[in-house]
């Protein structure tokens, strides 16, 4: 099972709001995950961004693999 950490996209048209979830990569991209890890605003000024260090931490050493999206989002907290 190759897991990833990835964005699912929430809110209405043309207002979007990300949950980070950690998910099955065979799954579509707004189906069903194993666990919120966090949340994206990309709307606010300056794009709102809420992790939980610990958990990402957990999933990425059993060898889950952050999108490069996720990826750039978590360098920017400090987390990776």
């Amino acid at each position: 099972m190759a897991v990833k950490i990835r964005l699912r996209r929430m809110g209405a048209k043309k207002a979007p709001f990300y949950r980070v979830v950690v998910a099955d990569s065979r799954y579509p991209r707004d189906g069903r995950f194993i666990e919120q890890v966090g949340t994206y605003n990309p709307l606010t000024e300056p794009a709102t961004v809420e992790m939980d260090a610990e958990k990402v931490k957990a999933w990425i050493k059993n060898g889950a693999q952050p999108t490069d999206t996720v990826k750039r989002l978590l360098k920017n907290k400090g987390i990776i």
